[in-house]
């Protein structure tokens, strides 16, 4: 797994979590974090598949 594909499922983990704490009251910080959820789970998608794209070819010639 590449970095960028790390960092972007950390931060849907944190998101997730902070959607999952945040009290029902407060309708706009629910309704961000979904957005910031969605979108953080595109791009951990979106890494894992650039991700699998670039080969490492080690033999230099």
């Amino acid at each position: 797994m590449s970095k960028s594909a790390l960092l972007f499922l950390m931060l849907t983990i944190l998101t997730t979590v902070s959607v999952a704490l945040t009290p029902p009251q407060v309708e706009w910080a629910d309704t961000f974090g979904t957005f910031a959820v969605a979108c953080f789970a595109a791009l951990f998608i979106g890494a894992l598949v650039v991700g699998r794209k670039i080969k490492f070819d080690p033999v230099l010639r």
